[in-house]
């Protein structure tokens, strides 16, 4: 790789929730291990960005979404997005970008317009089921269309011809998950039941989880190691009702040592967040997932219905999610332990721990030999 091949940088569009901001990441590192340069355009919000982000040039653009609710937010919107494409174009034709990808979310819209108004190579990442109401804004106009799951919701037929299925990138932790054994699971042993529900926990599963819980066999329950992530106020409440039950759990707002939590797991109760999923997936653990019922297009139900159908998961929607009904959950994978194997097996094999290096590859397939701009952006005369 020569000089000149590193000059022009590869731009990375993201901003919003974590969800477009962990493929970014990972997909940063990669590049930066094949030693590509990286520009990070983002939105205001974007500035305490952690990570392969932190470390890396970045710009902060205008932007806003044209589909707010009420006609002076949707209005303000359009402004704002009109004005973040003014900035990107600007800011691209003095970046001369050799290739723009975008993560999804508003933030990256302006970017990626600007981009394909420029004919600069372009791609789109998008980490749900169901193609996002960003991206969907985008897919007509980029180059590539790099999806997460095999089947994904919501591109146009015209698009689909774009389509690379890359899966969405993974922690390099859980990716490592892979490689190893689905932990033993020995007739009297302990059963490892891991619950999250996101970074701030989920209220449901605090009230959910130890009702179920103390409705399974006695047998089961005196074999039952629990590891519940909580919202805080939840955690007196939650602890309480697992003692009262003897069962041995541990309960915490955080773990900082989550993907070793995963490694130990036999069985996962969690939200059906993308980067979820992935990561349940490239681990190769079975789950019982409520999908979070107020996501946008229901995108949740449609990951956690991806890995149902592959043998990996029960979804279990809120609505339905009564303490009988999620006991009953429980015990269709704890009643042997064939059943978790099997679904841990199923989960391991619709996983893509390597999503990060195939996302990067993309990326680099689109940049032309010579490593300069697939078309030079042209520039205002002096």
């Amino acid at each position: 790789m020569n000089g000149r091949t590193l000059r022009a940088p590869i731009v990375l569009a993201a901003g919003g929730t974590g969800g477009h901001v962990f493929p970014a990441q990972a997909v940063a590192m990669e590049l930066q291990a094949r030693g590509r340069r990286l520009v990070l355009i983002t939105d205001r919000r974007g500035v305490g960005f952690g990570g392969a982000l932190a470390d890396i040039e970045s710009h902060h653009i205008s932007a806003g979404t044209p589909l707010a609710r009420g006609p002076i937010a949707r209005g303000l919107g359009i402004v704002k997005l009109l004005l973040g494409v003014r900035e990107a174009t600007r800011l691209l034709r003095r970046l001369q970008p050799a290739a723009v990808i975008g993560f999804g979310g508003y933030p990256s819209v302006p970017t990626m317009i600007a981009a394909s108004r420029a004919h600069v190579a372009t791609a789109i990442h998008e980490q749900n089921a169901v193609l996002g109401r960003a991206n969907r804004l985008l897919a007509s106009r980029v180059l590539r269309v790099a999806t997460s799951f095999e089947h994904t919701r919501g591109i146009a037929n015209a698009s689909r011809v774009k389509i690379a299925m890359t899966g969405n990138p993974v922690r390099p932790a859980i990716a490592e998950l892979a490689t190893r054994a689905y932990p033993i699971l020995e007739r009297d042993g302990p059963l490892r039941l891991l619950i999250i529900g996101g970074s701030q926990g989920a209220r449901v599963f605090a009230e959910l989880v130890p009702a179920a819980l103390a409705l399974l066999p006695p047998q089961i329950r005196a074999r039952l190691s629990v590891v519940q992530q909580c919202r805080p106020e939840d955690l007196q409440q939650v602890r309480a009702r697992h003692e009262a039950d003897g069962i041995q759990a541990e309960c915490a707002a955080f773990f900082d040592d989550l993907p070793a939590h995963l490694e130990s797991a036999h069985l996962v109760i969690s939200r059906a967040g993308a980067s979820t999923v992935a990561e349940l997936a490239a681990a190769g653990r079975p789950a019982i997932l409520v999908p979070f019922p107020f996501a946008t297009d229901d995108h949740q139900s449609a990951n956690a219905r991806a890995l149902e159908a592959a043998g990996g998961a029960i979804l279990l929607a809120e609505s339905e999610a009564t303490a009988g009904r999620l006991a009953e959950c429980l015990n269709e994978f704890f009643v042997s332990s064939e059943a978790l194997t099997q679904a841990a097996r199923a989960a391991l094999d619709i996983g893509r721990p390597a999503a990060g290096q195939a996302l990067a590859d993309l990326v680099e397939s689109l940049i032309p030999a010579n490593g300069n701009p697939h078309r030079t952006i042209a520039r205002k005369a002096a």
